[in-house]
Formats: structure tokens, C-alpha cells, sequence
């Protein structure tokens, strides 16, 4: 259950609409960097946790409150976007240039499908993904998910940041980029209180690792031709992040034999000359045989 406060979470104020900068703003609504995409990964890890009750009401409240942030983006491009309309009509009557040019950088559906509004799409319309949305049902596997989630958000809010000379707009991203901030430390938490790197990895910590064909559990595999050590560093030497291993590095080696595939399938239609096989016993080998 989800109560609504009609405030906002925080200030939103545009001094100068900016119809472009309404336009980059959609990516952190509906992008795969976006608000869209955070809101419902942590509702649905919460929504399908299994364990401590504590980390699905984390995940509850913190999924909560970035609807809030989706609520407060889609009100910044609806501010960026006023009057639009009418220079977007002068424009229109007068010489008739191409649509990119008329809307000078704006997004030619903000007018057109959403009436200068914003849309759950990315900067160039695309409509958001849910098949960005992780939930294992892993909580350390989500953890590390959700860590990249808010990394790469916070990299795309500082982005916007540095786009606009807006005050408002500045203001309104900077309280977005702390809250990123709070974001990525409050998932590094659980993890350390999971128990950290050796407690946790490899994930999951729950299959046994002598199931496993450790010799290749920390060997780096190097392919580079020239044989040269261009690649080496940490992962490739010394005992390993999680302290249940030794890295090393290999060069990497073909260790099964050369595929081959049978003939197709006769109901599947292929080519008559492709119904030999290479071993000679093709579906037309074995007429002929036959006969």
C-alpha cells in the first residue's frame, strides 16, 4: 500500500525554460541510468525478498522514494517545456524547416504525444525497458546490481549537472546526486554487514565450491596473441579478493574438440546438399546405403 504527499520531496524550480534540456532530462526518467529503472528494481527485490524482514523494508522504503524522484524529474521537464508551444507554432508558419530544427533540440513528442509533458522514455524517446529491472532473489547479487544502478545515475545526474547553467535546475540535481551518494553506500552496507567480500563471494555463497572445477576458479585466461603481459595486474597474481584462492594467469588454450553438428532435420527444410553430414552419414547417405 503507497500514500501520495502532494509536496514534492524536494524544490524544483526552473528560471529559464529550456526545451532541450527538458529533452536530456528524460534520460534520467526513463533511460537505463534512469529514476524508472532504480524505483522499480528496488520495489521488486523488496516485493520478492525472502529472509530478514528488515532488508525488504529497506528496499520498500527507498523504491518508495524514488517515485518521488521520477515525480520530481517528470515536474522539471514539464517547467523546461513552458512556452514551447508557441514558438514551436511561429516556427512552424513561418519558412518550414526540417522538424529538428524547428524544435531546436526539443523532443518533437513532447508536444505531439504528450501535450509538454514528460514521458517514460529516454532522451531519444525510446520507451523504458523492463528487462533492465534486476531482482534475483540473490540479496547480494542485487546489492551489486543496485550498486551500478546508482553509479551510473549518479554519473548521468552529474552530467545534467554540468548541461545547465539553470540555478534551479543545478539545485534540483545536486540534492538528486547526494541522494545517489547515500544510495551507493547504503547497498555497500549490506553487503558489509552480509560479511563482506569473503563471506559473500563467490556468489552465491550457498553452492558448494568443491562442485566447481576449481582449477579454473582463479586462473585469469589471457587470449592476447603477441603473449605479452599487457593485461596483468591484480587479477592475475596473488591470493584472491574473497581469500579462497590464488590467482593466476594462463594462456588460454582450446581444451574441447572441433564442433559438429548432425544434418538438419529433414522437417526443418533445408537445402537437399545440406543433408550430407560430414562423417557421411547424412540423410542421403543413408538412402543411398539403402539402396
Amino acid at each position: 500500500m503507497f500514500f501520495h504527499d502532494r509536496r514534492l520531496q524536494y524544490k524544483v524550480r526552473v528560471d529559464k525554460p529550456n526545451p532541450a534540456f527538458a529533452r536530456m532530462l528524460q534520460q534520467a526518467i526513463g533511460g537505463i541510468e534512469g529514476e524508472i529503472r532504480v524505483c522499480l528494481q528496488y520495489l521488486f527485490q523488496a516485493w520478492g525478498n525472502r529472509g530478514p524482514v528488515k532488508y525488504k523494508n529497506m528496499l520498500l522504503e527507498t523504491g518508495t522514494e524514488e517515485i518521488g524522484h521520477i515525480e520530481m524529474l517528470a515536474t522539471a521537464v514539464a517547467l523546461n517545456l513552458e512556452g514551447a508551444t508557441s514558438s514551436l507554432k511561429d516556427e512552424i508558419v513561418g519558412a518550414n524547416p526540417v522538424v529538428g530544427a524547428v524544435m531546436g533540440g526539443m523532443d518533437p513528442r513532447h508536444f505531439l504525444s504528450s501535450g509538454l509533458s514528460a514521458m517514460a522514455v529516454d532522451a531519444n524517446g525510446v520507451p523504458f525497458n523492463g528487462s533492465w529491472v534486476v531482482g534475483s532473489g540473490n540479496l547480494a547479487a542485487d546489492m551489486y546490481a543496485n550498486v551500478m544502478a546508482e553509479s551510473t545515475g549518479r554519473v548521468l545526474a552529474t552530467r545534467l549537472w554540468e548541461s545547465t547553467d539553470d540555478p534551479g535546475m543545478k539545485d534540483m540535481l545536486a540534492f538528486l546526486i547526494a541522494r545517489d551518494t547515500m544510495h551507493q553506500n547504503q547497498w555497500m552496507a549490506v553487503l558489509e554487514e552480509l560479511g563482506g567480500m569473503t563471506n559473500n563471494h563467490p556468489i552465491p555463497n550457498s553452492f558448494p565450491q568443491a562442485e566447481e572445477n576449481q582449477q579454473f576458479s582463479y586462473a585469469f585466461v589471457t587470449t592476447n596473441i603477441f603473449k605479452d603481459q599487457e593485461a596483468f595486474g591484480r587479477w592475475a597474481e596473488g591470493p584472491s579478493i574473497d581469500g579462497k584462492g590464488t590467482f593466476q594467469m594462463v594462456p588460454g588454450e582450446p581444451m574441447g574438440d572441433i564442433p559438429i553438428l548432425p544434418p538438419p532435420a529433414p522437417e526443418g527444410h533445408a537445402q537437399v546438399e545440406q543433408m550430407t553430414g560430414a562423417s557421411g552419414d547424412g540423410i542421403i547417405d543413408k538412402i543411398k546405403n539403402a539402396l
